[in-house]
């Protein structure tokens, strides 16, 4: 990893583990992230508006994979909103941000997509995935698959699916964008329009979610004033992060790499819920997060 993407992640992190607790702390629906999503990629509305030409390098495959990634964002938001409202957000957090890492590890490895991964790497994932079965147990003797087994564990898996999806997928429709490109400058511009689209087309499938279900068209007239505020933090939260772990791309060799730092969040969300949420914070849990912040060192020097 270069120092450029070093910099563009670490603060994205930062940011990302500031919405999820904004977030939480809203006792979140699917509705009040499809109002959030779309209150925050309209920030990026500049991008189209000063560089409209980039339009010209969204071919139609770069249009198909902005459906099947805004869908993709579509599950996770929709089933991290659900992790939240069931259970505790240094539990549900790290469950979420942990798994992506193993399953686009796994992709890329067995595609052949980008660099192979070294043996430093793969101990990293090994211990990020550990950390986090570590992290629901209450005592270490109570290792049991149904503290797992259990709404907040499936949601929060669900969640990790979509992020799995739309990471693997926006990495190679920005590859196909930069090719259009013939500048870092451009490059950037395309990206910028690229999440700003992405933002829309997740925002329509929210849209369809929420529709189908009475409770969520319900949630999303009762959103205004201090909550309507609320979501447009998180909104602002979630595309200063995700715009630059875009940029970041075009500066690693393989995917897998950009998603594992993004889990340096993951100790910094369960500090937050533990910290200001009050949650509870037995021995297992302080070791599952430390154990994870190993593997995640052991990533980003690999």
């Amino acid at each position: 990893m270069t120092l450029t993407a070093i910099i563009y992640l670490s603060i994205s992190v930062g940011v990302h583990a500031a919405w999820n607790y904004l977030g939480k702390r809203e006792n979140p629906t699917a509705a009040f992230m499809l109002v959030a999503n779309t209150l925050g990629c309209l920030c990026l509305l500049p991008a189209l508006i000063l560089y409209p030409h980039t339009l010209t390098a969204f071919s139609g495959r770069i249009w198909i994979y902005l459906a099947l990634t805004g869908l993709c964002q579509a599950v996770y938001y929709a089933a991290l909103a659900g992790a939240y409202r069931s259970g505790q957000l240094s539990i549900a957090y790290p469950l979420a941000r942990s798994s992506p890492v193993l399953i686009v590890a796994a992709v890329t490895t067995l595609m052949g997509w980008g660099n192979p991964l070294n043996q430093q790497f793969v101990l990293g994932i090994i211990l990020v995935v550990a950390g986090c079965l570590i992290l629901p147990m209450r005592r270490f003797s109570d290792f049991n698959i149904h503290n797992y087994w259990n709404l907040t564990s499936l949601l929060a898996l669900t969640a990790a699916l979509g992020t799995a999806g739309y990471s693997l997928i926006d990495s190679e429709a920005l590859k196909l964008l930069r090719q259009a490109t013939q500048s870092s400058a451009s490059g950037q511009s395309v990206t910028a329009v690229f999440a700003l689209l992405e933002g829309l087309v997740t925002s329509l499938w929210l849209g369809l979610f929420v529709l189908a279900g009475k409770s969520n068209r319900s949630a999303l007239f009762k959103i205004k004033g201090a909550g309507l505020t609320q979501a447009a933090l998180v909104g602002v939260g979630i595309y200063l992060a995700y715009t630059l772990v875009l940029f970041s791309m075009a500066f690693v060799s393989n995917v897998s790499y950009v998603v594992a730092f993004r889990q340096l969040s993951i100790p910094l969300g369960a500090l937050l819920g533990v910290i200001l949420l009050k949650e509870p914070f037995p021995p297992p849990k302080f070791t599952g997060v430390a154990v994870t912040l190993v593997g995640l060192v052991l990533v980003s020097l690999s």
